[in-house]
C-alpha cells in the first residue's frame, strides 16, 4: 500500500471529489482553493517547513483550531 503525500490528496479532493463527483461550480473550487492556501500558509509558518514538505500529520486537530 502506497502512502499518498498531502499535496496529491489535495489535488485529487479538488480533481475527483468537487470536480468529477460533486460537479462544483468554479466558485465553490475557487472557495475551497483560497481555504487551503491560507490553511497550508499559516501550516507551513507554524510548523517551520516549506508548503510542499508537510504531511497529513502535520496538519492536526490543533493546527486547525488555532
Amino acid at each position: 500500500m502506497s502512502v499518498a503525500t498531502l499535496p496529491a490528496l489535495i489535488q485529487r479532493f479538488f480533481t475527483d471529489r468537487l470536480c468529477t463527483q460533486l460537479e462544483a461550480s468554479r466558485h465553490t473550487v475557487a472557495g475551497y482553493r483560497d481555504t487551503f492556501r491560507l490553511l497550508l500558509r499559516y501550516a507551513s509558518a507554524q510548523r517551520g517547513k516549506p508548503p510542499v514538505k508537510l504531511t497529513v500529520e502535520d496538519i492536526d486537530a490543533d493546527l486547525v483550531a488555532d
